[in-house]
C-alpha cells in the first residue's frame, strides 16, 4: 500500500527547467530526436504534457502539431492525457517525453495513446532508466530523494514488453547521458550506453489485417478439377 500512495503523490514537473540538470536531459533528448524527425510523417502530431511540449519538434514533417496536458503555457488543448478528447485513430505521431515516469496508471495512458493512434503511427517514449547513476541514488536515499527523481523508473526492456503486447515495432531505443550533470555538447554525452541516466523508444503501431484479399484469396483456393481428372483416368485404365 505504501508504493501506490508514493506514486499517487507523484506530479509531473511543469517544465524541464524544475529538474535538476533538467536542460541538459531536454538537450540530450533532442539530439536523440534530431535525425528521427524528418521520417515521421502525416497531419497531426500530439505532444503529451509539458515535457513534451518543450521539446524541439520543428524539423519533423508534420505541420499540426498539438500541445496537450492539463496546465501550463503553450497548450492548445486542456485535458487529462489518461482521457484525451480525440477520436480513435486520429494522430498520426504522438511523443511521452517523460509522461509514463511521472503516470499513476502508465499502462492506462498507453491504452489511450494507442486508442487514438492511427495504424502505422509514429510513438516516442522517453524516461528515466534505473540502471544508472539516478537510480543507484534513489535506491541509496530513497527517503531524501528530491522531487524530479521521486517518480517511477522502468527499465527499457519492460518499456519494450508493453509496447510489443500493443503491437508497436519497436524501430529504436537507446539509453542516453550517463553523466547527468554533464552539458550534452559533450563528445562523451553524444553517445548511447546501458548505465545512461535517460531512455528513449520510438516504435511504429502494426495491424494485421484479419480479411483476405479477394485476388489472393482466388489464388491460393485448392483446384480439385484437375485432381479429380487424374483420379477418374486412374479408375478407368485399371
Amino acid at each position: 500500500m505504501q508504493s501506490v500512495h508514493a506514486i499517487k503523490q507523484i506530479t509531473p514537473p511543469e517544465s524541464w527547467a524544475e529538474l535538476p540538470w533538467g536542460e541538459y536531459y531536454r538537450v540530450a533528448l533532442e539530439r536523440q530526436l534530431e535525425p528521427w524527425w524528418p521520417k515521421i510523417f502525416g497531419f497531426h502530431l500530439a505532444k503529451v504534457g509539458n515535457l513534451s511540449v518543450e521539446i524541439d519538434s520543428r524539423s519533423c514533417l508534420i505541420s499540426h502539431q498539438v500541445n496537450v496536458g492539463l496546465a501550463g503555457e503553450g497548450m492548445d488543448v486542456i485535458a487529462d492525457p489518461h482521457y484525451l478528447p480525440f477520436e480513435a485513430k486520429s494522430v498520426d505521431a504522438c511523443l511521452l517525453a517523460h509522461m509514463l515516469t511521472y503516470s499513476v496508471d502508465p499502462h492506462w495512458l498507453l491504452r489511450e495513446v494507442d486508442r487514438i493512434m492511427i495504424d502505422d503511427g509514429w510513438l516516442i517514449i522517453s524516461g528515466f532508466n534505473p540502471i544508472s547513476l539516478l537510480g543507484l541514488r534513489k535506491v541509496i536515499s530513497p527517503v531524501c530523494f528530491r522531487r524530479s527523481y521521486r517518480a517511477q523508473m522502468f527499465s527499457r526492456l519492460r518499456q519494450l514488453d508493453w509496447l510489443r503486447l500493443l503491437n508497436y515495432e519497436v524501430l529504436y531505443h537507446a539509453n542516453f547521458h550517463v553523466l547527468p550533470w554533464k552539458s550534452g555538447n559533450s563528445f562523451y554525452e553524444h553517445t548511447t550506453s546501458m548505465l545512461g541516466c535517460l531512455n528513449v523508444i520510438i516504435a511504429r503501431k502494426r495491424t494485421i489485417p484479419l480479411t483476405l484479399n479477394p485476388m489472393r484469396a482466388r489464388l491460393l483456393k485448392p483446384k480439385f478439377s484437375n485432381a479429380l481428372g487424374i483420379v477418374k483416368n486412374f479408375h478407368q485404365r485399371n
